[in-house]
């Protein structure tokens, strides 16, 4: 008989044990409902912070891969911009991260509603290429790719739009895919607009 007893007392306490950790995780764990960090470092109520997709910080990868020759996208200067004589109602330009202030590195111009190609010069190392993308501005400000002598050009907006106005630029990454298979990514902003 104390062998029965002490094999349901064997029994008994790792089924309690379980019991109560079932009962532990199944209770609403208790939270501030009134306000939640956003993704921008801001407090925001909790329903618009939810509906709020996580910003990704771009980060810059040097070149890999191809012949190993860097990838090497220069600022536009004003003169290289006059030059180019863009043609399009908007522009979108990628201003490199490492250079707060600077000139854009790529810069396109497009039509609004349009399936014409958008058109834009980069700088690589001291030569201006053509860069051409398919369909109009609102194809080109989502974020698209370009086409240049021998090189892809990928932008891709990683997060919202920062500050106000009529066109914020937006965090985004510009990937430059050379045809020997050379790549390089560089962080940025994106803007589009007037």
């Amino acid at each position: 008989m104390n062998m029965r007893k002490m094999n349901f007392r064997n029994l008994l306490l790792p089924a309690t044990a379980l019991s109560l950790a079932l009962a532990a995780c199944s209770q609403p764990a208790e939270t501030d409902k009134t306000a939640t960090a956003s993704y921008d470092g801001e407090v925001a109520p909790e329903d618009k912070a939810a509906k709020r997709p996580p910003a990704i910080k771009p980060m810059d990868v040097p070149t890999r891969g191809g012949d190993g020759s860097p990838i090497e996208l220069a600022a536009l200067t004003e003169a290289d911009v006059s030059g180019a004589k863009l043609k399009g109602e908007l522009a979108c330009s990628f201003v490199d991260a490492d250079d707060e202030g600077a000139q854009p590195i790529l810069l396109a111009q497009g039509d609004v509603a349009s399936e014409e190609p958008s058109r834009g010069i980069v700088k690589i190392g001291d030569t201006i290429e053509t860069v051409s993308a398919n369909g109009g501005f609102d194809r080109m400000a989502k974020g698209t790719k370009f086409y240049a002598k021998g090189m892809e050009l990928r932008v891709a907006p990683t997060g919202p739009a920062q500050g106000g106005g009529e066109s914020p630029p937006r965090p985004a990454t510009l990937t430059a895919d050379r045809a020997d298979g050379a790549r390089r990514v560089f962080a940025g902003l994106w803007q589009c607009g007037p």
